[in-house]
């Protein structure tokens, strides 16, 4: 058997494989069934793409304009690996008449460089720098895929979702920051049917190594001095402090994140209301609470007095709201995983996170920007948003629309439907209650009781 992560395996013939492949690609956009010989990496992809309402007419979209991508560029981390990137894949290229691309690690192509008469065909396919490769635009291809899934991946001809990409053959691996395991973005080589064979893909998982250990040799030195709270998307949340990580228990990660939200402190009434959801907790159960916390974290720990953090504590929360404030919405959404310790029922959590959520919401709508609606809509916490899949179809051309304005159709509806539900008198004894409720089609929270 060949191996499954390689668009054709040694042997297979490209003409009956082109053919198989372009019927199974027409039965999935008819009628959603994968047939064979659609590899598995592939299939999930297509269905995550059909789950995202993507149309198999999908074409790219130039969404960094020139200024603005040569200023990203020279910033982006992987600018430092393109001239290793040149030596190893340029001679390849030029003589394959292949095309090397890079992307970052929302699926934005920042370089394509290659044979000229390749470039011209890519040019016209919209495979250019500066245009939104993502999944979740694109569908299936080389670089937004393995961005998408962290994992080296090759599509052959038809496995490409998108049917104007059928021509074209890619092989693509991710490429993390060496010291936080990060996806930075994807070296990805593209070009035709020659591009189909294993090696290709091994050959770009080797640059992709190689680019990883260059950038080893190239980081900064140690960060300042200063503590780090990452907070969004987890339910306990990590602590970064004099060298070591620190995964907090869940309360502990909601003192944390407080106090990280008010680095002035909280006197420990301010901060027994704020953590607990019976407002008669007695003090001694907060002060039992921080000396647990004062034994785990040594001289890092909180002071008293009022209750705050031991020195400058930087939380990934905060930044991303300073980001969203100044109007950076795309490097902000970049690095959003998910809400503020979406578990936590701790009341001050509850207001904090809802109101990160309503900026950052906020921020994506008025923006009106089809890749940042797509990205939003298609996470767990947009998916069931109205209001953001209104803003997505009025951003797309007409012809992209009746897809999202469907799920805006059957979302109004769903949303109806619990409205009479909840109008009901009947209670129900199956743990409903406990779940997380919608507003305004986003996911909040069981508000905590008051007397």
């Amino acid at each position: 058997m060949g191996d499954p992560s390689v668009a054709l395996p040694g042997g297979a013939d490209p003409a009956v494989r082109t053919r198989e492949l372009r019927r199974a690609h027409a039965a999935f956009t008819r009628d959603g069934l994968v047939e064979a010989p659609v590899r598995a990496v592939i299939a999930r992809s297509w269905r995550r793409c059909a789950r995202a309402r993507l149309s198999p007419e999908c074409a790219p979209r130039v969404e960094l304009a020139e200024a603005e991508l040569r200023s990203y560029r020279e910033e982006h981390p992987l600018a430092r690996a393109m001239p290793l990137f040149r030596d190893l894949v340029g001679a390849f290229a030029a003589d394959g008449a292949h095309l090397l691309a890079v992307c970052d690690e929302r699926g934005s192509l920042l370089w394509v460089e290659g044979e000229p008469g390749t470039l011209r065909r890519a040019e016209r396919l919209g495979f250019v720098p500066g245009a939104r490769w993502a999944e979740t635009a694109m569908g299936t291809n080389a670089p937004g895929t393995a961005v998408a899934v962290g994992e080296p991946v090759q599509v052959f001809g038809a496995e490409h979702f998108s049917r104007r990409v059928h021509p074209w053959t890619c092989a693509a691996a991710p490429v993390r920051d060496p010291r936080t395991g990060r996806v930075l973005g994807a070296v990805d080589i593209t070009g035709g049917d020659g591009l189909a064979h294993p090696h290709s893909l091994a050959f770009v998982q080797a640059v992709a190594r190689a680019a990883e250990t260059q950038l080893t040799l190239l980081a900064p030195g140690p960060p300042a001095a200063g503590d780090s709270l990452t907070a969004l998307g987890r339910d306990e949340a990590l602590l970064v402090t004099g060298g070591r990580r620190i995964r907090l228990g869940r309360r502990h990660s909601e003192i944390m994140a407080l106090l990280a939200h008010h680095p002035e402190g909280l006197s420990g009434e301010e901060l027994a209301i704020a953590l607990y959801e019976d407002e008669s907790v007695s003090p001694v159960t907060l002060r039992a609470e921080m000396s647990r916390l004062r034994a785990l974290l040594g001289p890092a720990a909180p002071l008293s007095r009022p209750y705050r953090a031991a020195g400058p504590l930087a939380a990934d929360f905060t930044v991303l709201t300073r980001q969203l404030a100044a109007g950076a919405v795309s490097a902000a959404l970049h690095h959003y995983p998910g809400p503020l310790l979406p578990a936590s029922t701790a009341p001050g959590i509850v207001r904090l996170r809802r109101r990160i959520e309503d900026q950052a919401r906020a921020a994506v709508i008025a923006r009106a920007d089809a890749g940042l609606l797509t990205d939003w809509v298609c996470s767990p916490w947009g998916a069931d948003d109205p209001e953001a899949w209104r803003a997505l179809a009025a951003a797309l051309p007409p012809a992209d629309r009746p897809a999202a304005l469907a799920r805006v159709r059957a979302l109004d509806r769903e949303l109806g439907a619990r409205g009479d539900d909840a109008r009901g008198d009947g209670a129900r004894g199956d743990g409903a209650a406990a779940a997380p409720r919608r507003r305004g089609g986003r996911a909040t929270y069981p508000q905590p009781a008051r007397s």
